[in-house]
């Protein structure tokens, strides 16, 4: 049976992780995989996130299934979350994904159903999951400008001329707030121009929320999301709570889709539902649950609040003292752009031999394409940090 196959490509992050596990000196830095670190380079629990799951431990006297639409009371936490009613409710229908990427999958494998072999457009740079979880489902991706690799910016009117020529059968997946991996995000005009462009053409949005809370705040890292969908009949979200509630492992997820009314809402709730079933059958609960405690219950919500703030002004402010760091030693403002960018990425524009000279020669760990998660800069090592990247680069 196995004959016929060849080895699978490995995904580059997963590959990075297990050099870095396997490198013995105790020098070394972890800028590449995406995952928040605090001062202790842990990714800490957060303090609502244990007090809500010590409450489930009291409480439970189940672990039977939810059904396959997911925790309900969840999916409507989340959806008041990220959209503060800007949409009637009557439109909304939402399932549980297996986190943000199960939430995609089974949003895409709809799309693919409604639209076999369409169009999906992805930002040029984007995630690299995006392109084969499109691919898997039989969507046929395209690029769009996004990062100016020269300013280290948006290019924003190149994204938005291919937007203005996209139609009514192309999907657009956008990121809801903290670009991954550049860092380089819209402003509110921006995201005004781009709901605009999807009014005018039909275009459909597909919005990946995977770090609400990590850019500038959750109200402001909503705007965009919130724009578009109060300007278009129909949407589709995918939010993760791996990042924002630090559950990475736990797979807490939401697939949001948004109709024209309540009747197509039933329709596309009917089809995700069936995506669920024919896959991992019921979605798991624990991370949901956990989620939905601490958003319903004022007191641990505005703790979770208060903790996300603290992990967001830690990656502004180790993204300012790198940048300063580097600026003092350099005499340059060519890596300013890191204290400008915001979320937990940024793509320093570096080619492939520095990062493998910085990997071998002084073990600071990046993906290849140069992107660093900034939580994963040592507070106190930042001046040895700058150094070895202008030595790297010079």
């Amino acid at each position: 049976m196995f004959e016929t196959l060849q080895k699978a490509t490995l995904d580059k992050i997963f590959v990075l992780m297990a050099e870095y596990a396997n490198d013995p000196r105790n020098n070394k830095v972890d800028l590449g995989v995406g995952v928040y670190k605090d001062e202790k380079n842990i990714t800490p629990i957060m303090r609502a996130v244990r007090k809500a799951e010590q409450r489930m431990h009291e409480k439970a006297n189940t672990k039977t299934y939810k059904g396959v639409v997911g925790n309900k009371e969840f999916s409507a936490a989340v959806v008041e979350l990220a959209l503060a009613g800007s949409v009637p409710q009557e439109r909304i229908r939402t399932v549980n994904g297996a986190g943000g990427t199960g939430a995609l999958s089974i949003l895409m494998s709809v799309l693919s159903r409604a639209r076999p072999g369409g169009r999906i457009w992805i930002s040029d740079p984007s995630w690299p999951n995006h392109w084969p979880l499109a691919e898997q489902v039989g969507l046929k991706p395209h690029s769009y400008p996004y990062f100016d690799a020269k300013s280290r910016s948006v290019d924003f009117e190149a994204m938005i001329k291919t937007l203005d020529g996209l139609g009514p059968d192309d999907i657009v997946l956008l990121h809801g707030c903290c670009h991954n991996p550049t860092g380089a995000n819209l402003s509110p005009e921006q995201w005004d121009r781009v709901a605009a462009s999807l009014q005018k053409t039909g275009a459909f949005p597909l919005i990946d929320l995977a770090y609400l809370g990590f850019g500038e705040g959750i109200e402001a890292d909503a705007y965009g999301t919130r724009k578009i969908v109060t300007w278009v009949p129909e949407a589709m979200i995918a939010f993760s709570a791996s990042k924002n509630f630090g559950l990475y492992r736990e797979r807490a997820g939401v697939a949001i889709a948004i109709a024209k009314d309540a009747a197509s809402a039933d329709i596309v709730s009917s089809q995700m539902q069936n995506v669920i079933r024919a896959t991992i059958s019921q979605p798991p609960d624990h991370g949901a649950e956990i989620v939905r405690i601490v958003l319903e219950d004022p007191e641990l919500r505005a703790e979770w609040e208060a903790e996300l703030d603290e992990m967001r002004n830690r990656m502004i402010r180790l993204r300012v003292k790198l940048a300063e760091a580097i600026k003092a030693r350099s005499n340059s403002a060519d890596f300013d752009f890191i204290a400008e960018h915001r979320g937990m990425f940024s793509l320093l524009g570096l080619p492939e031999s520095v990062v493998q000279d910085l990997k071998v020669k002084d073990a600071v760990y990046m993906i290849n394409d140069s992107r660093i998660n900034v939580a994963g800069i040592p507070e106190d090592r930042v001046g040895e940090l700058a150094d070895a990247l202008l030595k790297a680069n010079a």
